[in-house]
């Protein structure tokens, strides 16, 4: 497998120029992958992925490729996924919000689980890991364990997007008001 080829191929035929990273940024050195719009990069955490299967590296690229192109071709995606796409939520409360491309950072107040919940809810992440199963099955062929990894992170009761708004308007305030 060839990630290099793989990553200059896709954003050849998706038009775009982004830089990648095996050095996660702070606050991320446990995630398998991030992209920042603000810096134009795809972080890769090839440390946690160094003994993965090829199907799973690929499937944590392919998730954050497909974040790269929510972010540069936003018009390709729905309203939810261009509205959402500017959230940030971890399970621990703590939330971004993107607004002149720097991530402005507040905390919530809530549990752990709901934050989780939030986070495996939030149409981008939906359609990018949707995306990465798709194109990982395309190179890997399908498996069970392919599909217990996308099953994974996918919730099986996922919150209706007015909930999510409500979380974003919570985030809005919290960075109007701070």
């Amino acid at each position: 497998m060839d990630i290099i080829s793989i990553f200059h191929d896709f954003c050849t035929e998706n038009d775009l120029s982004i830089k990648r990273s095996h050095d996660m940024p702070s606050g991320y050195e446990t995630a398998y992958g991030t992209y920042d719009v603000t810096v134009n990069t795809l972080f890769l955490n090839m440390e946690l992925l160094k003994d993965a299967p090829e199907y799973e590296v690929l499937f944590f690229l392919f998730h954050e490729l497909r974040h790269a192109v929510q972010y540069h071709h936003p018009g390709l995606f729905d309203r939810e996924i261009q509205e959402s796409r500017f959230y940030v939520i971890l399970y621990n409360g703590i939330c971004y919000k993107l607004i002149e491309n720097a991530w402005i950072e507040c905390v919530l107040e809530g549990s752990e689980d709901y934050f989780t919940h939030v986070y495996s809810s939030l149409p981008y992440e939906l359609g990018a890991n949707t995306f990465a199963y798709e194109k990982t099955k395309e190179l890997c062929g399908d498996s069970e364990a392919l599909r217990n990894l996308y099953g994974f992170w996918i919730p099986e009761d996922k919150l209706e997007y007015d909930e999510l708004r409500k979380t974003f308007d919570c985030i809005d305030d919290k960075i109007i008001n701070s």
